[in-house]
């Protein structure tokens, strides 16, 4: 059994999938991997299949040196984006893995959300170019490690009626609250 990184708080309720030494770019991967984290897993492998078509893009945030503007990353905040198609393949073979493998452990799929989403740089692979003038360059690749940890989404409850008192003390600022235990004190 292989060692994920992070750990579940329920491991019934949750599904994971990993691939190792993935030939394909670990910076694309990083950013893609990070534009997916926390979305619900049918969001997920619907943004990955537009980004394939060039409908939506990935945000380049960490690994955005001279990349170009478009206006498909204002949905994320930012004007550097990019459509890396091939760690898009990558990243939705794993959900679509992870979404196998919580429907094997009767999970209710629709359900699902992507709660962990991790790229590490595996080893390089060297190889090399020959230049003009008999020089050698290397010519490496920049394989990764990619790991995928989806749960079933907590059910959200409704917040009861407060009372009154707690309600009041909240809006109080620190100084008046301070002023009004020095009060209560004596």
């Amino acid at each position: 059994m292989v060692r994920y990184a992070a750990t579940t708080q329920n491991e019934s309720k949750s599904a994971k999938s990993r691939g190792s030494f993935l030939r394909v770019s670990f910076k694309n991967t990083r950013e893609t991997a990070q534009a997916v984290n926390g979305m619900k897993l049918s969001r997920a492998i619907t943004f990955l299949e537009n980004v394939q078509e060039h409908k939506e893009a990935v945000p380049m945030r960490r690994y955005a040196g001279s990349t170009g503007r478009t206006a498909q990353g204002k949905q994320f905040g930012v004007t550097k984006a990019r459509w890396p198609v091939k760690s898009a393949e990558f990243v939705l073979g794993l959900l679509r893995n992870a979404e196998a493998n919580a429907e094997v452990k009767g999970l209710d799929t629709s359900n699902l959300v992507v709660s962990h989403i991790q790229v590490n740089q595996a080893p390089k692979q060297r190889r090399r170019t020959y230049r003009a003038h008999g020089r050698i360059n290397p010519y490496m690749s920049n394989p990764c490690h990619i790991e995928v940890i989806v749960s079933e989404a907590d059910e959200t409850v409704k917040k009861g009626p407060e009372e009154k008192t707690l309600r009041l003390t909240a809006k109080l600022r620190a100084r008046q609250l301070n002023k009004q235990r020095t009060i209560t004190a004596a």
